[in-house]
């Protein structure tokens, strides 16, 4: 072998081991724009590893798992993506009440832009039943929704009017196979994203007759009904939440069963303090 190939040799032996790492983690295509996906496991629709789905066969298997976030800065324009793990379907037949082309899921995708303490909302929107760390409160939250603009704006109104400004009601929002689709402009995102930026999916369901505290959510009830998750507790101080992301470490199904796990179970008239904290991801920080 001679020394030039003996060399070449040696440089990719040594850069193996960062090819492999690189390969493994959940985070791709980092740009200075902002964009990225971030995987997320399959599997874990499960909330704190105990929900369970509505018994009705629209909740298909899947149809709260997510798989991936996928941010796409597009000039003035930011589509957010993201993906479960069964095909979206329709079985409400959204374009009889003005809706978006799918039915079941609704997605939260909360943005921290700063990082800073003092800054954003640590609040869970209306029935989501979570709250946010001090350093990683939520500046934008964009609703992805099969209900209509007019009845989103109207139940944030109703709802969650204090944080008006700081909800995103998407310009265009559609399905695409198994892939939810939300494009707004960056400037109601605060500006075009930033590789500092942390971002929070929270899965819930549409609910098209909320209760009067809920903002289109879901409840997740002891057990299960026609419509009703199961696996929590009868009190509103569960996670009403799915599935989230999880910061990149080992076991992230064990580390979102841990989160979404530490809630006062005995509280009635739960305190913020009360509720499970979840936290931002930040894919693209260094």
């Amino acid at each position: 072998m001679t020394p030039s190939r003996a060399r070449l040799l040696l440089v990719a032996l040594l850069a193996a081991p960062a090819v492999a790492l690189a390969a493994d983690s959940p985070v791709k295509g980092c740009s200075p724009e902002g964009g990225f996906t971030f995987a997320d496991p399959a599997g874990d629709d499960d909330g704190p590893g105990t929900y369970t789905y509505p018994t009705d066969a629209v909740y298909k298997p899947g149809s709260f798992d997510v798989t991936e976030l996928q941010v796409v800065p597009k000039g003035g324009q930011v589509e957010i993506r993201v993906t479960v793990k069964s095909r979206i379907e329709d079985p409400w037949d959204s374009a009889a009440w003005n809706g978006n082309g799918f039915s079941v899921q609704m997605a939260f995708v909360h943005i921290d832009t700063d990082h800073q303490k003092g800054s954003g909302v640590r609040q869970g929107l209306p029935g989501t039943n979570v709250r946010f760390a001090e350093d990683e409160a939520w500046d934008r939250v964009v609703i992805i929704s099969p209900q209509g603009p007019a009845r989103v704006n109207s139940e944030i109104g109703l709802k969650a009017s204090q944080w008006k400004d700081r909800i995103v009601v998407p310009r265009v929002t559609r399905a695409e196979g198994r892939t939810l689709v939300a494009v707004v402009d960056a400037a109601s995102l605060g500006g075009s994203p930033k590789p500092t930026w942390g971002w929070q999916v929270l899965m819930q369901s549409n609910e098209g007759f909320p209760a009067k505290t809920d903002l289109l959510t879901r409840k997740v009830n002891e057990f299960e009904g026609q419509h009703r998750f199961g696996g929590g507790t009868d009190y509103d101080n569960d996670p009403h939440v799915i599935d989230i992301l999880v910061p990149p470490g080992d076991d992230p199904v064990k580390k979102q069963h841990e989160i979404l796990s530490k809630y006062d179970k005995a509280a009635n008239d739960p305190k913020p303090e009360d509720l499970a904290q979840v936290p931002m991801v930040y894919p693209c920080a260094k």
